[in-house]
């Protein structure tokens, strides 16, 4: 005799068959794909941007070169520096610093490495004293992102990229110019340079050439130098013109 299931029990085994394939055609849930490692970063600002081979401290937006007008300096503080001021050294422009500048504003003494000796040693005569090595590397040359040799070689390519007009390399006499006949005679002696990207300081109330500042881009480049550069220098330079204090 055969048996028949009841028909309670046949429903349930339906209910238990349609619920199980439903459950095998349900959607697998969605997954996120990770980030790909090769995704840019958020960029900074473009006025903060740097070479792949600085550090993080060292962005910047471009160098400033200072020339100082050594009889200037000498005329104030020889006393204290005979290695740059002793009679007989007729020095006119010398080098101040290379220093890397914001828009506004400038870093400084970014790290505590130090300036080694054996480095100094290739580069003699960069600066018109020895002081001014550690100072400037100290100071500014640590923002750069450069090692110390790695600077002083830029900062010696920047300085000698120059070309002094004659007037102005050793004069034996003094004599009086303007800011605009100064930037005009090195613009005429430097192909590349703009009057906006020259800034003349002055002393003594604007009474005295103090230093001579060229702007370059990062990768060395003469460009035009920023407002607070351009506006900082006019404020000293406020005279109908001044003295170039002769060479001794």
């Amino acid at each position: 005799m055969s048996i028949q299931p009841s028909p309670r029990w046949s429903n349930i085994l339906i209910v238990i068959v349609v619920a199980a394939l439903s459950a095998c055609q349900t959607d697998a849930p969605s997954v996120t794909p990770a980030p790909s490692s090769s995704s840019s970063s958020p960029s900074s600002p473009s006025s903060r941007s740097s070479s792949s081979s600085t550090s993080s401290h060292a962005n910047f937006d471009f160098y400033l070169l200072d020339l100082s007008w050594s009889p200037d300096y000498c005329a104030t503080s020889g006393n204290d520096d005979p290695q740059q001021c002793s009679i007989g050294k007729k020095l006119g422009f010398v080098l101040h610093g290379l220093w890397p500048q914001y828009n506004q504003g400038y870093p400084q003494n970014c790290s505590t490495q130090k300036l080694p000796d054996s480095v100094k040693a290739k580069f003699r005569g960069l600066y018109p004293n020895d002081s001014l090595y550690t100072h400037e590397w100290e100071k500014h040359g640590t923002c750069t992102g450069l090692s110390p040799e790695e600077y002083l070689t830029l900062t010696r390519q920047l300085k000698e990229s120059v070309n002094i007009p004659f007037a102005y390399r050793a004069p034996e006499q003094p004599f009086r110019t303007t800011t605009a006949q100064l930037k005009k005679d090195f613009i005429a002696a430097n192909s590349t340079f703009s009057d906006a990207g020259l800034a003349v300081n002055c002393s003594g109330s604007g009474r005295f050439l103090q230093e001579l500042q060229i702007c370059f881009s990062v990768d060395g480049k003469p460009i035009t130098c920023s407002r607070e550069v351009q506006n900082d220098a006019t404020k000293t330079c406020q005279a109908a013109d001044f003295l170039v204090q002769n060479v001794k």
